[in-house]
């Protein structure tokens, strides 16, 4: 019996092996670490990819959104809207600029914010909106730019697991007035460490983002705002500059594999099916199914579940077990149980199951039968 791994980046890594250690041996031998023509070369591919005309790149996906909201001059005193289902640095950065992020409860078909409940959050201390683009599903974007247009309201995309991923045939990252994206190793357009960008058709927006991302400097020595140090390494940025001339490909397997599993795990009955929300193209970083008991004992059900999966050899990840709202960090905000209900059903029921573009079909099939046997058995 094989072991299934969430995500096999070794796999991946084979594939393209030579042109990434060529790539890395050039900048090694360039002596030029820091910088250089591989990170501006990257930037410029990378606003061309999503289609904005500039990109900025920082260290990570969580610097992504800092820089995004200091751009905006958001701080003491204003409000963020976003998810409570979604990985703590969206909201840890609202935090960090002394801002206070709002959360607005989900969709249980898309994971992501419903947007017909986000008005209703909407005060006069409200400045921006961050919208995630969750295991690869765009947001409705049509809809939520039209709320923060009517209230003049920032819109920052979170795009950490959502590269190449389009709303109305336009990528994400270039629908609100910034787009944020990790590339972090397991994402769509992972690196070999971590790496972050920020995409925008703003200039002004741009050269202040590249000047916090570099100590508030604009010239060598003179600092004009309180910044921080987040660079792409130069070697990431070569990595990535491979990489991205093959995202759409990898984008184009992970939607296959996902149709596979559809095929194979429909007619299961005690689970639920993620869905790709009409006018998007998902590009599925994570295949997200809700497990359900008849019991009523979710929570319970799904954990012992997953170590049933282990044992036949598949390995699941649970994203997100303990929401936003309910985290130790927030509980000054208010927030109690009952708060989101669908969010609160949503992290006792969800299962991530093994995806990646090399995951064979024997592989699925693997998945498939051992998801099937262990929900017999219960």
């Amino acid at each position: 019996m094989n072991t299934i791994f969430p995500v096999d980046l070794v796999r991946q890594y084979k594939l393209i092996s030579e042109e990434v250690d060529l790539a890395v041996l050039d900048v090694v031998r360039s002596g030029r670490y820091i910088g250089g023509d591989a990170v501006s070369g990257f930037e410029r591919q990378f606003s061309q990819y999503v289609g904005t005309s500039h990109c900025v790149s920082c260290n990570s996906g969580s610097d992504a959104l800092y820089l995004a909201l200091r751009a905006f001059n958001i701080g003491l005193g204003d409000e963020v809207i976003t998810s409570p289902f979604t990985f703590i640095a969206t909201a840890e950065t609202i935090s960090m600029t002394g801002a206070t992020p709002i959360f607005v409860d989900i969709d249980r078909t898309t994971f992501n914010l419903n947007i017909d409940l986000l008005e209703k959050a909407i005060t006069p201390k409200t400045k921006a909106i961050i919208p995630v683009h969750l295991f690869g599903q765009p947001v409705g974007m049509t809809q939520l730019m039209d709320i923060a247009q009517r209230h003049n309201l920032y819109v920052i995309e979170d795009c950490a697991q959502a590269a190449g991923t389009r709303w109305d045939e336009k990528r994400v990252g270039s629908l609100g007035h910034i787009g944020c994206f990790s590339f972090f190793p397991t994402k769509n357009l992972g690196t070999c460490g971590d790496g972050g960008a920020v995409t925008t058709n703003d200039l002004a927006i741009a050269d202040t983002i590249r000047t916090i991302k570099e100590h508030g400097s604009r010239q060598r020595y003179n600092h004009d705002l309180v910044g921080i140090n987040s660079r792409l390494d130069t070697i990431q940025a070569a990595i990535l500059q491979v990489k991205l001339r093959y995202l759409d490909h990898w984008n184009q397997q992970r939607r296959a594999v996902a149709q596979r599993y559809h095929e194979l795990l429909k007619l299961i009955s005690g689970i639920q099916l993620p869905q790709e929300l009409f006018g998007g193209y998902h590009v599925w970083n994570q295949y997200t199914i809700l497990v359900k008991n008849k019991r009523g004992e979710t929570e319970v059900f799904r954990d012992h579940l997953q170590k049933k999966l282990e044992k036949k050899g598949v390995i699941s990840m649970i994203y997100y077990p303990i929401p936003l709202h309910l985290q130790k960090v927030y509980q000054g905000l208010g927030y109690e149980v009952g708060s989101f209900p669908v969010t609160e059903k949503a992290v006792r029921e969800v299962l991530s199951l093994p995806m990646f573009p090399e995951i064979s079909f024997k592989e699925q099939q693997q998945v498939a039968y051992a998801l099937k046997d262990c929900l017999n058995d219960n």
